[in-house]
């Protein structure tokens, strides 16, 4: 099966060092912030950087300025994040990663090295439509857990997604990040939202996808608001 990612339409995040060409290499992107989160990672105290930019356009995202508006949101400083982690490491188990869409992020890696210096573990949050950028993630180990979005069934990703992906692409991006996740199925969980468009019978569809010895986590869905914890650097 032929693997898109639909670059035509939704361009992987390229960062614009051409407006600020002081900004740090991978950080270009970062435009959100929370400073401690106990539910991102459970078992985890982290916090949270958020990248901006996506290849989707579900109608019931929760993050849609950071996915469609990014620009029009001050940048996270590499500095500000490294103070915080001098200053509180020690109450840290971890950083999450999370978006708008990490893996569409051209300069992801160079980030992701840069926060691995900090001696803590990174999990990526993923819609799995960039299986090749998980792969990288994966094999220079750069994140030591993905969570990826499994959307619903296939044939309904084109609703769920904004047209962002048709029922192949999904098909066949899902099924390179299943393949991947069977070779460290430690280091791979998948969730779905329970957005109003799914239903039981569906949710059932998607448990059957995942791969042998998976358990699929499910959230309750809430209507999109702007996530208030997720700061700006100016406001942390």
């Amino acid at each position: 099966m032929q693997i898109a990612t639909r670059s035509e339409e939704h361009p992987i995040v390229q960062p614009d060092t051409h407006v600020v060409p002081s900004v740090a290499p991978g950080w270009c992107s970062v435009r959100g912030f929370e400073r401690m989160s106990l539910s991102d990672w459970p078992g985890h105290t982290v916090f949270v950087l958020f990248i901006g930019g996506c290849n989707l356009h579900c109608p019931t995202c929760h993050n849609a300025d950071l996915a469609w508006r990014h620009t029009t949101l001050p940048r996270i400083r590499q500095s500000a994040v490294h103070e915080l982690v001098a200053k509180r490491k020690r109450w840290y188990d971890g950083i999450v990663v999370s978006g708008g869409e990490p893996t569409s992020y051209a300069d992801l890696p160079l980030l992701l090295r840069d926060l691995k210096s900090t001696g803590l573990p990174v999990k990526v949050d993923t819609n799995g439509m960039r299986p090749d950028m998980v792969e990288i993630l994966f094999h220079a180990n750069l994140a030591d857990a993905f969570f990826v979005d499994v959307k619903g069934p296939f044939e309904k990703y084109p609703q769920l997604t904004g047209n962002g992906v048709t029922a192949d692409q999904a098909e066949a991006n899902i099924s390179r990040v299943f393949k991947l996740a069977r070779t460290a199925p430690e280091r791979f969980q998948f969730r779905t939202t329970m957005v109003p468009l799914l239903t039981d019978d569906d949710i059932a569809t998607v448990r059957r996808l995942l791969p042998e010895g998976f358990t699929l986590t499910t959230q309750q869905y809430r209507e999109p608001v702007r996530r208030t914890h997720a700061k700006t650097d100016q406001e942390t």
